[in-house]
C-alpha cells in the first residue's frame, strides 16, 4: 500500500468539492503528543477503559495490542498468524473483532485475555472496522462501507460514501465519534466525517502537517496517516499513522473559507 496518484487526486478533489458544497472543512490544534511504537504498522485503533487498543499489519508482524496511552508501552499482545496481514479492529461487547487484508478471514478475540475465540469469513478485502451499540461498519478500500450484524458478522446492507456528487474510494480506518463515522482516506491527510445512515460526507478534516516534515522524510513510504481513536468519556480524539513515532490528541478547528 504505497502512496499513488489516485490518493493525490482524491485529496485534491475532496477538498475542492467540500469548498463548493459548503461542507465544513476542519484543521486541528495538537492538545497532547504521546509516544507511539515506530515499528507498529497501525491498521486499527480504538480507546476503551483508559487504554488504547491497536491492530498492526504486514505479514509476520501483525498483532493485537493493548497500549498504555502516556508511555506507548505495550501492556498486552496477541500475534496473528505470520501468513496474514492484519487490518482494522473494533470492540463489540466483551470481544474485539479484527480483519485481515486479503485472507478473507476475521478474528474474534476475548477483550480481557486476548484469547482467540473464533474466526469469521467475508468476501473481498478487509480494511477498517468500527461499531456502535447496534451495528458493525466495515471498509474494504472502495467507496462502500458494509453494515454488518455484530453477532454473526453477516452483511445487512452497504452505504456508498459520496461528496459533491462523487464517490470517494480508498476508505480505510474507521471510528464512531458521537454518532458520526470517521474514516481515513488512505494515502491522504484527510479524515471524513460521514453520516452512517446515508454515507453523506458531513465534514472534511485536513491533517496536513500533523507529523512534522522532518520526521516524515525519514519514514517508510508506507507510513501514512492511519489510526483514529475516540475517548467518548473524556471527549478526546486521537490520531496516528503507520510507523509513526508519535500519537496525537487533537482538537478540530473550523477553517475559514
Amino acid at each position: 500500500m504505497m502512496l499513488k496518484p489516485l490518493a493525490t487526486f482524491v485529496l485534491a478533489t475532496t477538498l475542492a468539492s467540500a469548498a463548493q458544497a459548503a461542507v465544513p472543512i476542519y484543521g486541528f490544534v495538537v492538545k497532547n503528543s504521546y509516544p507511539h511504537d515506530p515499528k507498529a504498522f497501525t491498521q486499527g485503533l480504538f480507546f476503551r477503559d483508559g487504554h488504547l487498543y491497536e491492530t498492526t499489519g504486514r505479514n509476520g508482524t501483525s498483532s493485537l495490542r493493548k497500549v498504555e496511552l502516556t508511555s506507548g508501552k505495550v501492556l498486552q499482545k496477541a500475534d496473528m498468524p505470520a501468513d496474514v496481514f492484519g487490518e482494522g479492529s473494533t470492540p463489540v461487547g466483551n470481544d474485539i473483532l479484527a480483519l485481515t487484508w486479503t485472507s478473507q478471514v476475521g478474528y474474534v478475540f476475548d477483550k480481557k485475555t486476548f484469547k482467540l475465540k473464533q474466526t469469521f469469513k467475508y468476501v473481498g478485502e478487509g480494511w477498517g472496522l468500527a461499531s456502535d451499540a447496534k451495528q458493525v461498519y466495515m471498509s474494504d478500500g472502495s467507496s462502500f462501507i458494509r453494515i454488518l450484524e455484530p453477532k454473526t458478522m453477516k452483511e445487512l446492507r452497504r452505504i456508498q460514501v459520496s461528496h459533491g456528487g462523487k464517490a470517494i474510494p480508498q476508505l480505510n480506518e474507521l471510528e464512531m465519534v458521537d454518532g458520526e463515522l470517521f474514516s481515513n482516506v488512505w494515502g491522504t491527510e484527510l479524515i471524513l466525517r460521514i453520516d452512517p445512515a446515508s454515507g453523506a460526507v458531513k465534514g472534511v478534516i485536513n491533517l496536513d502537517g500533523l507529523l512534522p516534515p522532518a520526521q516524515r522524510g525519514t519514514l517508510d513510504p508506507d507510513a501514512v496517516l492511519n489510526g483514529i481513536a475516540w475517548d467518548s468519556k473524556g471527549k478526546r480524539l486521537f490520531v496516528t499513522g503507520k510507523l509513526w513515532p508519535r500519537l496525537y490528541e487533537i482538537e478540530l478547528v473550523p477553517q475559514k473559507r
